[in-house]
């Protein structure tokens, strides 16, 4: 079986960056991917789809320090969903636990408006993994307002 999930977007807001109990990093931000296509009349029409990534540890540091809003990022990763209550109500939330990230936006970039192609085929120097055998089953600390959409 197979759980895979591959993003080229930008960021819909900075990162946010928290601490598990045991002092690990976790980043969440939201990402915007879009679709064009012409409706059935011809008219041009575009569709964002925003997506919730999730990083931890040394994925989490750096985005931090270099991911800005408006920044383009090509991610990999797993789909999840997980439970929270608030209010004595459960909810849900579906979330990419990426194990890759590309940052594409060039250094001092101005956040999203650069034309760069998407990364090669081989793995290029500035990708970020997660080290193999690591886990992510840590859990996430709440965000402040999980249902909050950047838009």
């Amino acid at each position: 079986m197979v759980n895979k999930v591959i993003l080229l977007g930008n960021l819909g807001k900075d990162p946010i960056v928290r601490r598990t109990e045991n002092g690990v990093a976790v980043a969440t931000f939201s990402l915007a991917t879009s679709e064009r296509y012409k409706d059935k009349d011809g008219n041009p029409q575009e569709k964002t789809e925003w997506h919730n990534i999730v990083l931890w540890r040394g994925l989490a540091e750096v985005a931090e320090k270099y991911l800005h809003k408006g920044d383009k990022v090509y991610i990999e990763g797993k789909l999840t969903t997980r439970s929270y209550e608030q209010d004595g109500i459960k909810k849900y939330v579906t979330e990419v636990v990426a194990d890759t990230m590309n940052m594409l936006t060039p250094k001092g970039g101005s956040g999203g408006s650069s034309n760069i192609p998407p990364p090669p085929m081989e793995e290029p120097p500035y990708a970020i993994k997660t080290p193999v055998g690591s886990t992510v089953n840590e859990e996430i600390p709440p965000a402040t307002e999980p249902d909050d959409l950047p838009f």
